[in-house]
C-alpha cells in the first residue's frame, strides 16, 4: 500500500514486534510514539480499512496457548471466492490464502484445543461439501515475518 504517512510507517515499524502486554497497550504505544491513544486506534483502524493491516495482536509460539493447525481445501476455481469468504468469516481462522495447485486455499485455524479444532474443520467440510486436509504442526519453524517501513 502506498500512501502512508510517516506516523503509519513508525506505528507498524515499531509495533511489528514488542506489543506491550499492558491492559491498555494502546496507550503505551501512544505515548512511546508521543502520540494521543486515539490517533493509534484511528491509524490501526484506517489501516485495517484499506488492508494495509490485517490483524494486531501478540504473535504466540504454536501451541503455547491453544492449539493451531494449517488446513487446506482443494476448491474448483469459480467456488474460490465464496469458500475463500466463508472461511475467512470464522472466528477461529487466523488468514488464508490461495495457492496455485489443486489444493488452492490454505488457512490457519486456532482454537481452544484440538477438539475445537475439529469441530471447526467438520463444520467448513458440511458447509462447503469439500475435504479439508488438516496439517498440523510436527516440528516448528520460526520466521521473523517482520519487515522495515522505514529505512535509515
Amino acid at each position: 500500500m502506498t500512501g502512508l504517512s510517516d506516523f503509519d510507517k513508525r506505528l507498524l515499524d515499531t509495533f511489528q514486534r514488542d506489543f506491550p502486554l499492558t491492559p491498555r497497550p494502546y496507550a503505551a504505544i501512544a505515548e512511546r510514539l508521543g502520540a494521543d491513544e486515539d490517533d493509534v486506534l484511528d491509524a490501526l483502524g484506517r489501516l485495517r480499512e484499506a488492508g494495509a493491516v490485517s490483524r494486531v495482536g501478540a504473535v504466540v509460539t504454536p501451541h503455547r496457548a491453544g492449539a493451531s493447525t494449517l488446513a487446506a481445501i482443494a476448491v474448483p476455481p469459480e467456488r474460490l471466492d465464496e469458500v475463500a469468504a466463508l472461511v475467512s468469516a470464522l472466528p477461529e481462522i487466523n488468514h488464508n490464502y490461495e495457492r496455485e495447485h489443486e489444493i488452492n486455499l490454505w488457512f490457519v485455524v486456532t482454537a481452544p484445543d484440538r477438539t475445537r479444532i475439529a469441530e471447526v474443520l467438520d463444520d467448513i467440510e458440511a458447509r462447503t461439501g469439500l475435504a479439508v486436509l488438516d496439517l498440523p504442526l510436527l516440528e516448528p519453524y520460526c520466521i521473523d515475518l517482520g519487515f522495515p517501513l522505514i529505512w535509515n
